[in-house]
């Protein structure tokens, strides 16, 4: 009769383990897919500013390409001006830029 009874309890012992085993895996992958999904998150976020960024200079580099542009970079890089035009300069001289304190 104890025979039996010793059975049952390797049986349920094993069980337990298997049980067990299953949910500590089991929470362990929650825990990766969580960090992946985080991972995952965040290259997208990288990825789409990415995507924006080459968007606004692909809008520069057709902007430049065109007379428009190539006068725009003339004047404001090389301070350029058309035959014709007056360039200004305004210099602002602080009060305050003399004296040391």
């Amino acid at each position: 009769m104890n025979a039996p009874r010793i059975r049952w309890l390797v049986v349920y012992a094993v069980a337990s383990f298997l049980v067990a085993v299953s949910i500590v895996t089991f929470f362990k992958e929650a825990g990766r897919i969580d960090r992946l999904s985080i991972a995952l998150e965040s290259r997208l976020e990288e990825l789409t500013e990415s995507t924006r960024k080459n968007h606004e200079l692909e809008e520069k580099i057709n902007f430049y390409k065109t007379p428009e542009g190539i006068a725009h970079l003339a004047r404001e890089e090389f301070n350029l001006v058309r035959p014709g035009e007056k360039k200004y300069r305004i210099e602002i001289i602080s009060e305050d830029s003399g004296r040391g304190k």
